[in-house]
């Protein structure tokens, strides 16, 4: 078997254990029982991250059209140029995008967690 050089097994290592079932396991596919120090009930925060991304969304948006505009109106001898606006345009419109991704995703969860989600309208 793999063994470090401190003479210890790694536990993913081992072809006899069973790995955890998929309901059980919190992820899409199959993994191996936990073997960090972590809680098993550790969880993000979700309200602080629904909050974030609820304040953070509409600025990033605002920050996008401002330097797309202020870049589209910019001439060639302007201070500062075309490029570093459409870059800060680019940076806040994948920063926005990230806001909103985690704002979904964090609904979903919360949803999730109230037993809404599967439920028939």
């Amino acid at each position: 078997m793999a063994e470090e050089v401190s003479g210890v097994r790694d536990p993913r290592a081992d072809p006899t254990r069973e790995p955890v079932s998929r309901a059980r396991s919190g992820t899409i596919g199959r993994r191996f029982p936990r073997t960090g120090t972590e809680p098993v009930t550790a969880r993000s925060p979700l309200r602080l991250r629904l909050l974030l991304a609820a304040v953070f969304l509409p600025l990033f948006l605002a920050g996008t059209a401002l330097f797309g505009t202020w870049a589209a109106r910019s001439d060639a001898g302007d201070s500062p140029g075309r490029g570093p606006l459409v870059l800060l345009a680019v940076v806040c419109g994948v920063l926005a995008l990230t806001a909103l991704l985690d704002l979904m995703a964090v609904l979903r969860r919360l949803r999730r967690e109230r037993g809404t989600a599967g439920r028939a309208r």
